[in-house]
């Protein structure tokens, strides 16, 4: 444990083995660091905040901030943040709210400079977020998820796993697994299958997500009629089941197909 005098760490937060805390970086009560984890001069943690292991968090990050909903009423919540994820200069992330309880973030995610998690946002693991992205309340993101920089995503809106989302995108509806979306109004862009390739998955399967999203946004004219056609062309399958059941559960709606 290396832990400098000049760093203002409360005695009644939990640090454990092998931590660093750089000058003037700030840890408040009610506040439990992971084994391996290096805390940056000038970053901020506040009650409530859970830092995993081998964790780096760079200066002038804010975590565990109370939120900026307005129905917050004092209620105990968290900031969770799982094991060798690298939180980057001026990131904030909010504490939940009586929704979720706390606001989550995985393991081995990457949080660039200035991005902003607001309460109640749920993110997997493997999930990159560069700079300047913006997360309203209630996001859920998914494993493997890459937002490119200055994405902002409506509350509530989910995105699936193995996405691919272009700078400057405006999120409003929830994106399903395995693709890329870009433009403005945000559209289908095609399947990541560049991403997938480097993540293992076999040429055959992303030949089968590839059909998938042909029928849904490039054949139909409508998600219903869509969805009827992958039901009859498309032969039962985790992949086929997993992204109709995406679309079926999407409150919000999904996003559009090609223009």
């Amino acid at each position: 444990m290396d832990i400098s005098p000049l760093a203002s760490v409360h005695p009644k937060s939990t640090i454990e083995k092998d931590v660093i805390i750089q000058p003037f970086a700030h840890i408040h009560e009610d506040v439990v660091i992971g084994e391996g984890t290096k805390i940056h001069s000038n970053a901020v943690l506040y009650p409530g905040t859970r830092i995993g292991k081998n964790c780096e968090i760079f200066p002038g990050a804010v975590i565990g901030v109370i939120p900026q909903d307005l129905k917050f009423e004092g209620e105990y919540t968290l900031v969770e943040i799982g094991d060798s994820t690298v939180i980057r200069e001026c990131v904030t992330i909010h504490r939940g709210t009586n929704d979720k309880m706390s606001t989550r973030i995985g393991n081995n995610c990457l949080l660039m400079t200035y991005v902003h998690v607001a309460h109640d946002c749920q993110i997997g693991n493997h999930v990159i977020l560069a700079s300047y992205t913006g997360l309203s309340g209630h996001v859920q993101i998914d494993d493997f998820a890459i937002l490119e920089g200055k994405v902002a995503a409506q509350q509530f809106t989910h995105i699936g796993k193995h996405t691919f989302i272009g700078g400057a995108s405006l999120i409003r509806k929830n994106i399903p697994p395995y693709i890329k979306a870009a433009r403005e109004p945000l559209t289908f862009a095609g399947v990541n299958s560049v991403g997938l390739r480097r993540r293992g998955f076999s040429d055959k399967t992303i030949r089968e997500i590839e059909d998938i999203y042909r029928i849904l946004f490039i054949q139909n004219s409508n998600v219903s009629k869509g969805i009827k056609a992958i039901h009859e062309q498309v032969e039962p399958s985790e992949v086929r089941d997993e992204i109709l059941q995406f679309i079926a559960s999407a409150e919000k709606g999904i996003l559009r197909g090609m223009i």
